[in-house]
């Protein structure tokens, strides 16, 4: 089946040039009309001939999204079914209980409610597991299943089947569903008494107008420097990465300038406003998950030399879509252009195809790359993401808490503690710090739990043993890899006070958000994230932060 998609794949693709063409013939418009005629006879043959009945449907999907794979990954179809996803990533708004979902050892399970909204109003709490819904037992039903019966109306009311730890009896709770507006700035605050700090995870309508609020609100806090969290942000609407960058920029500075084949996709955006602040010192972190117009908010920050990147290089993501509507309500996303920064940079990934594994843009050689300048003669460079100015090690936890986590033993202790601490009132998320005795406690709690994990060590000390089997070496060498076999198998009880710091640090921001939801997951680890450390001391320090933008 695969052979025969790939053989009608090409047709999709000229259908779309075909409508929209109202040209004289040319050989190139032979070529099409030609195609055309064999997808449409193969398309018959296979629905007439085939030994198993197909889904035109599903079949057709499978052939668009195989063929748009061919061009970059950011052209897309989005079908009829999938628009309201689709609406709710673009908005950040939709109809629901205003709380995050999933499925935990089989049951859909509350992970956050979203504070001030409907399931938050309603009383339901992180830990809370779903078993019915209106009545209909959820067992069995796939995620996609309970999805649809979560979906309805704004304002209809949705009966909730609900199991909560420490009550033997399930209970329902009446949620009256709500048109839900995920803030993209679900926090500002303050690190220090003069630093602030605000996260933006995505840049939705009218995003620019709420960092700017935040900042002025933080300003009038006493804050005279400021983070500007943009590390997982995927991007999101260009428009609102010049607002974003307006906030820190002077009113009429170049901020990107878009370039495609067709010439109505070329464009060059401004600042239309004053500031909030020009010359506040700025941070901005960044990782391998700041993307697009992420990246444009932090080229133009290093570009003008108006704030210090800090962090990791950013994913590289460079190009423009535009979206066209489809017959029957689908729609197709279309890569139309490259962006570039105020220096000329384009921050394209040269080859996007290949990737590291968490997504990120591999070391590209220097004979790739074009060297720019920024305002003050700093080189900058092109070609697959935008390098920080001051790179911080990404923090990489340990095999034994990546298995802590997977396994839900850190989300199902946080439950626990929650309830048996239910007289705990904390004032601020730092409260909620674990004593060496809550540590023991929980390994006592982890020892009645199964959970297994390997080592990067392990691993390969196996493909070693299996190279020597084929060679024929394995017998000679057994007692050396006995010996390193028993070396290198985990240790839990050892691994567990290794790793103790960074178990604890996941603990505490759990936690943390049991009381305090989202704010309190993001607030209670400032002190132990080191991008946020690293910020903190460059801001601290007026004549590191200078010699950072102004080498000269």
């Amino acid at each position: 089946m695969s052979r025969k998609i790939r053989i009608i794949l090409p047709i999709v693709a000229v259908f779309v040039v075909l409508t929209a063409a109202i040209k004289p013939p040319t050989d190139r418009y032979f070529e099409i009309l030609k195609n055309l005629d064999i997808f449409a006879t193969l398309f018959k043959e296979v629905n007439t001939h085939y030994v198993d009945e197909i889904n035109p449907t599903t079949l057709m999907k499978s052939g668009i999204n195989e063929m748009l794979e061919t061009l970059d990954p950011y052209t897309n179809y989005i079908g009829a079914d999938e628009i309201e996803t689709y609406r709710m990533m673009t908005t950040g708004e939709y109809s629901g209980i205003g709380a995050v979902v999933e499925r935990k050892k089989g049951v859909s399970t509350i992970v956050m409610p979203y504070e001030g909204f409907a399931a938050h109003e309603a009383g339901l709490r992180a830990g809370d597991e779903i078993h019915a819904i209106n009545g209909i037992p959820l067992e069995g039903k796939s995620q996609e299943e309970v999805r649809f019966l979560m979906k309805g109306q704004s304002n209809s009311e949705i009966l909730l089947t609900i199991k909560r730890f420490g009550q033997n009896e399930m209970f329902d709770v009446a949620v009256k569903r709500e048109k839900i507006a995920i803030d993209s700035v679900p926090y500002a605050g303050m690190v220090t008494d003069d630093i602030g700090y605000v996260r933006l995870t995505s840049f939705t309508q009218n995003v620019g107008r709420s960092i700017g609020i935040k900042v002025l609100d933080l300003m009038e806090q006493g804050a005279d420097k400021i983070i500007l969290d943009l590390r997982g942000n995927p991007g999101g609407l260009l428009h609102e990465a010049v607002n974003v960058s307006n906030v820190f920029v002077e009113k009429g500075r170049k901020i990107v300038t878009q370039k495609g084949k067709v010439r109505a996709n070329d464009w060059t955006y401004n600042t239309l406003n004053d500031p909030v602040d020009p010359n506040i010192p700025v941070v901005v972190l960044t990782d391998n998950g700041s993307a697009s117009a992420s990246e444009i908010v932090s080229g133009v920050m290093q570009d003008y030399d108006r704030g210090v990147l800090i962090g990791r290089k950013t994913f590289g993501k460079g190009l423009v879509q535009i979206e066209r509507p489809l017959s029957y309500d689908a729609v197709v996303k279309i890569t139309t252009a490259k962006y570039y920064t105020p220096t000329g940079r384009c921050i394209q990934a040269i080859d996007y195809s290949n990737r590291n594994e968490d997504g990120s843009v591999g070391k590209i050689p220097d004979s790739l790359k074009s060297e720019f300048y920024t305002l003050n003669g700093r080189k900058v460079f092109d070609g697959g993401g935008i390098d920080p100015d001051v790179e911080v090690k990404k923090l990489a936890f340990a095999p034994i808490t990546k298995s802590l986590v997977r396994d839900n033993h850190i989300f199902y202790y946080a439950t626990e503690y929650f309830y048996k601490n239910e007289g705990l009132n904390p004032e601020k998320p730092n409260d909620l710090r674990l004593t060496d005795a809550d540590y023991e406690d929980f390994k006592k709690w982890l020892s009645g739990r199964d959970f297994n994990y390997d080592t990067r060590v392990e691993r390969e000390t196996q493909d070693l043993i299996e190279i020597a089997k084929e060679e024929k070496k394995y017998t000679q060498l057994k007692s050396y890899f006995d010996k390193l076999e028993m070396a290198t198998k985990p240790n839990k009880e050892s691994d567990l006070e290794t790793f103790k710091e960074e178990i604890v640090m996941l603990l505490e921001q759990e936690i943390a958000g049991r009381y305090f939801y989202e704010r309190g997951i993001i607030e209670s680890t400032f002190g132990k994230d080191p991008d946020v450390q690293a910020a903190v001391t460059v801001l601290n320090d007026p004549e590191k932060y200078q010699s950072i933008l102004n080498p000269n």
